[in-house]
């Protein structure tokens, strides 16, 4: 058996941000002149993606209207289509992959996940928890999901374990927190309908237990924890519940002594009264002026959203991105909030942002055309995507035919030379294949266009360069 420690935890959502307390507005107990201006925007930095994360692991597990909750923790669902517009639990979501979201309570036992052969050219089990690192257990990248195995998921504060063998786990790995995602993301083979349907099937077998039910007996109980509201928004936790969200973040994840991120934000949440194994209690808990933090977090995710609009500043980032603790930034991690949270590491997926030929912002009032000769195609050893959203919330455009992506999965034609062209336009122009149109409605919208190259090759990358949308004259 393999035993191995995975520092865990996740990046989510964007959408605004900021405020706290218990409601309203108000002021820290010592008057809101004790926080200054800095000491807001660090508290507000170094918080957001535990606020995002927060919101999204919440959504996943009990927001009864998101059509991919599981319906609450120790329980998985399997979305066995690709997403449409309807989903706006996660910014910038994919819509080339099958995905099995498991969300996890670890505080009572540990839990044990089955993971299938799926027969897939690429399966992925990625893994987060309220502190928003990322961590890939198993890829098909390094040769995993080539035979069945049993994980068993564990936190340093899951009752009666310490990381011991279990008889019939084949791997095991310790979380950074008790309350954790975890997503087998599985190429879908859209374009073969009896592959597709065999993958269906294998999705459909994905089981998880506690260990008390893997060894025959009755899950202990997890009903006894009150959760924090989750808001709609990012910006309904920070304006609403924002150090009580904080408080219970702090008491479910894991600090290291030695990290310097985690002892940052330790440090800020000091000033507003949150600390590790602490109560929340409403009385007593520091009020803040909710409009203060909520202004100071506008700001930064404009412009953290403005890196959308600067590809140097995406490269040079971009290695950085969703990584475990240790190995990456305060500024990547807070970037990947706001633009995009849940996805994988440069070394099993790479997302260049594609921009304008003229380097203004893509917007709805106007047609593009991407184009890519055959050399010019992303460098990908298993499959790319090239998906379209808004740019402000990040979801999928709406329209009639849900195509929201060019690729293998989402649909694609390649020209007789082997290149392609993709236009984003509000009709489809003539001697386009259907396949490689995205549709817009016509209107005041900025957009973003998010290329996913899996499993890139590393190498080719030096040297290649995204493509560029260039308007089209009216």
């Amino acid at each position: 058996m393999i035993h191995r420690s995975w520092n865990l935890a996740w990046v989510v959502l964007a959408a605004v941000v900021v405020s706290a307390g218990c409601g309203g507005k108000a002021t820290d107990t010592s008057g809101d002149g004790a926080l200054t201006d800095a000491q807001v925007e660090d508290i507000v930095r170094r918080s957001y993606p535990y606020v995002a994360l927060y919101n999204v692991i919440q959504k996943a597990a009990l927001d009864e209207s998101s059509p991919m909750s599981t319906g609450g923790f120790n329980k998985l669902f399997a979305a066995t289509r690709l997403l449409d517009h309807n989903m706006k639990g996660i910014a910038r979501p994919n819509n080339d992959s099958l995905y099995i979201t498991c969300m996890l309570d670890l505080r009572k036992e540990p839990v044990v996940l089955d993971c299938p052969v799926f027969g897939s050219l690429y399966t992925s089990l990625m893994t987060a928890a309220y502190d928003h690192y990322v961590n890939v257990p198993l890829t098909t990248r390094t040769g995993d999901f080539m035979k069945p195995e049993k994980v068993l998921f564990y936190s340093e504060r899951t009752e009666g374990y310490g990381g011991e063998p279990v008889e019939g786990v084949d791997r095991t790995f310790e979380m950074t927190g008790d309350f954790v995602i975890v997503v087998f993301r599985v190429m879908p083979h859209a374009n073969e309908p009896e592959k597709y349907g065999q993958i269906v099937e294998v999705m459909k077998t994905v089981k998880m237990q506690t260990l008390s039910e893997f060894r025959g007996g009755t899950a202990k109980p997890i009903d006894d924890v009150d959760f924090p509201t989750f808001g709609k928004t990012d910006a309904d936790v920070f304006g609403n519940n924002f150090v009580e969200v904080m408080q219970f973040v702090a008491n479910h994840v894991s600090f290291d002594a030695e990290d310097e991120l985690d002892q940052g934000v330790l440090a800020a949440w000091k000033l507003i009264g949150v600390e590790p194994r602490k109560s929340y209690e409403p009385a007593a808990a520091t009020n803040i002026d909710g409009d203060r933090f909520r202004a100071t977090a506008v700001k930064i995710q404009k412009e953290n959203l403005a890196v959308l609009t600067n590809p140097q500043k995406m490269v040079n980032l971009a290695p950085l991105l969703l990584q475990p603790k240790g190995k990456t930034t305060l500024e990547a991690i807070l970037m990947v909030s706001v633009i995009g949270p849940i996805g994988l590491p440069m070394i099993e997926a790479h997302y260049p942002v594609v921009s304008t030929a003229d380097g203004e912002a893509l917007s709805a009032q106007h047609d593009y055309v991407i184009r890519m000769a055959p050399d010019e195609l992303p460098p990908s050893k298993a499959f790319w995507s090239l998906t379209l959203y808004d740019r402000q919330n990040g979801f999928f455009i709406p329209n009639d035919r849900k195509k929201y992506s060019v690729g293998l999965n989402g649909g694609m034609k390649l020209g007789e030379d082997g290149g392609i062209e993709i236009h984003v336009a509000a009709e489809k122009p003539d001697g386009v294949p259907v396949e490689n149109w995205l549709p817009i409605t016509r209107g005041d919208l900025d957009l973003d266009i998010i290329l996913r190259v899996y499993v890139p090759d590393l190498e080719k990358l030096k040297t290649w360069n995204a493509p560029q949308a260039e308007k089209v004259a009216k």
